[in-house]
């Protein structure tokens, strides 16, 4: 019965070789690589495209922004009628039989015509130039706010593939010991027919084969919830994954290099300056509106029956404009406290992100070194328990021990298999959130050869369009 027992065990031990190297299928030269689920996951996730949306609307507030500089020309023209009828005594009455009593005067006519102005803002204390240039903060906040969601994405996507794999080698594993188990209870109740072991050691070896049953039951539900979120985040579902391997080779070398990197590129600390720098722009803006503006006005018009049938009225002028503000009712001063008060808050939330980006740091680099030694003692855990499990079946030869040890130290040997599975899982998840702690978890590194999208191309082709209301994309 052992040695038959020992068979499987044998068999589990390749599985769990197999799934230690979290790999999936023998297939490689077909199988999805990390690497390349990340790129479909840049390519397809709708959060990641959704964001890019964002950015292009950002890119238009400069175009918005730049208007200030430019003149604007209006058009209007008007079409009435008009009936005028006046009746006034007539001071020649009398004098002549001819003369009527009263003067009536019964006119008809239809005033219309068209005219055009144009206006050009010459100086209006900065407003224009501080919204172009906040509007410049902005797009850049919203490009790190896209860096960050693709750091974020691509993270999500790592921990799915890993997911996925560390789920499927626990199912194997976990069917593997069903097989063993259910050898050891049919050997058991062997033993039992012929005297040699008890109807309690054929109930702990049944026992204990229901439980692996359910364990089955459990890693399946587990495996088919990682399917479903890796065809969430990845966009497609997982068929063949070849073994993820982590980035160390893309990681700073020490926990104080790591922290000096992501203060200066991880892009959550890069968008919230940018942010500050748009709120001091906005005081300037709300300032601007306490200063002087002056504007050039010019105007052209044409009107026909202006005030009798047939007459005909142009006029031109061109008119500057200075306007002092002296008193707004203090809304003005309002909004300059509250844009002050408003650009303290983003300052406060800049601090704010780089302690979260720092605890992000520490915490990954800490995780990451325990992953690393998890896989040092579930390695050495898994060599101990096989010898104590070959020492265990010895003994149960010869009557030193029951079933319920053989079965515990199966256990011990299986669990040691699952924690070396998660400790390697864990150790690739680790170094890619490590990655992006400090900023660095980009395509471009991960995948060089991979086009990418640039936002500063739209950014480009419409910051300086003066006119259409069609997008560069068609839409």
């Amino acid at each position: 019965m052992n040695d038959t027992v020992a068979l499987l065990t044998a068999r589990g031990i390749a599985c769990a070789l197999v799934t230690a190297m979290l790999v999936l299928a023998t297939q490689a030269a077909r199988a999805e690589t990390l690497d390349s689920a990340l790129v479909k996951a840049y390519r397809m996730n709708p959060q990641l495209n959704a964001q890019r949306a964002n950015v292009r609307a950002a890119d238009e507030g400069v175009a918005k922004a730049q208007a200030g500089y430019r003149p604007k020309l209006t058009a209007s023209s008007n079409l009435g009628a008009e009936n005028f009828n006046y009746r006034s005594p007539n001071p020649q009455f009398g004098t002549s039989l001819t003369q009527p009593r009263t003067i009536i005067t019964d006119q008809r006519i239809l005033p219309r015509g068209v005219s055009a102005q144009l206006t050009q803002t010459i100086f209006d204390s900065g407003a224009t130039s501080n919204s172009v240039r906040q509007a410049e903060s902005q797009v850049l906040a919203a490009r790190e706010n896209l860096r960050n969601i693709e750091e974020t994405v691509l993270f999500s996507g790592a921990q799915a593939y890993m997911n996925v794999l560390r789920d499927t080698a626990t199912l194997n594993l976990q069917k593997s010991n069903v097989d063993v188990l259910e050898e050891q209870l049919r050997q058991t109740r062997d033993r039992f027919n012929v005297g040699e072991v008890t109807r309690t050691d054929v109930a702990q070896a049944e026992s204990r084969l229901e439980g692996a049953h359910s364990q089955v039951a459990a890693a399946e539900a587990t495996l088919k919830g990682d399917i479903a979120t890796y065809r969430q985040t990845i966009g497609v579902e997982p068929k063949t994954l070849a073994p993820g391997r982590p980035v160390d080779r893309l990681l700073p070398p020490t926990l104080e290099g790591a922290l000096k990197v992501a203060f200066a590129e991880n892009p959550a600390i890069v968008a919230a300056f940018h942010n500050v720098d748009a709120a001091e722009l906005q005081v300037k803006i709300a300032e601007a509106a306490l200063g002087p503006t002056i504007a050039l006005q010019g105007q052209v018009q044409q009107a026909y029956d202006n005030r009798v049938s047939n007459d005909q009225l142009f006029t031109a002028s061109v008119t500057a404009t200075l306007t002092v503000p002296i008193y707004e009712g203090g809304a003005v001063y309002a909004q300059v406290r509250q844009a002050k008060e408003a650009l303290g808050q983003q300052r406060l939330v800049a601090e704010q992100t780089r302690d979260q980006v720092r605890q992000l740091v520490v915490s990954a680099w800490g995780n990451l070194d325990a992953s690393k030694a998890q896989i040092l003692a579930a390695q050495a855990q898994i060599s101990a328990s096989e010898v104590a499990l070959n020492g265990v079946r010895e003994e149960a030869k010869v009557g030193q021990r029951t079933t319920l040890d053989v079965l515990n130290a199966q256990q011990d040997l299986l669990n040691a298999r699952v924690a070396l599975v998660s400790a390697q899982h864990d150790r690739v998840v680790n170094s890619y959130q490590l990655l992006q702690g400090v900023g660095r978890l980009t395509l471009e590194r991960i995948a060089p050869s991979s086009e990418r999208y640039d936002p500063s191309v739209h950014y480009e082709q419409v910051r300086d369009l003066w006119w259409g209301t069609q997008a560069p994309n068609g839409n």
